[in-house]
């Protein structure tokens, strides 16, 4: 069955506006605002964190992720995110599953030399819609490389 325009211009707002969350997220940990960042999850979203195929980390509801994205983040004096392509592979009236390709630049201290560690991350996402706006309800976070280098 063919869609309507209607259909069409509605489907197309919709992943603009689970687009715009991805972006959001990604602009708030850049600037450090972790308290508007978690309310882009639900109250009890989780974050599945996995480092080169370990075991993930788990954390559940907005406190704990806002305990550890600050913690963190207060490593690095300049965090850097740069979304690529994202698909949506499902979408209905109030869920999504979408993936989403980032590449993230975090510079900080270690040992009394500035480093660089550049991460490639894959995120997929399963959004749900409350209240009239989109929220990720489950984040696996996948860091498929890491690299690390000493910057003067």
């Amino acid at each position: 069955m063919e869609k309507s325009l209607e259909q069409r211009i509605t489907e197309i707002e919709e992943k603009m506006a689970i687009k715009n969350v991805v972006d959001r997220f990604s602009n708030l940990a850049d600037t450090k605002d972790i308290e508007q960042q978690v309310l882009l999850f639900t109250e009890n979203g989780t974050v599945e964190s996995i480092f080169k195929g370990t075991p993930p980390i788990k954390l559940v509801g907005r406190q704990q992720l806002k305990d550890t994205f600050s913690q963190f983040l207060s490593g690095f004096h300049t965090v850097y995110h740069q979304n690529g392509q994202q698909t949506i592979e499902e979408l209905t009236e109030n869920t999504a599953k979408a993936t989403s390709y980032c590449h993230v630049i975090l510079v900080g201290e270690q040992n009394g030399k500035t480093t660089k560690t550049t991460l490639y991350t894959i995120y997929k996402d399963e959004f749900v819609k409350q209240n009239g706006q989109w929220l990720i309800k489950h984040r696996t976070s996948n860091f498929i490389w890491r690299e690390v280098q000493e910057v003067n």
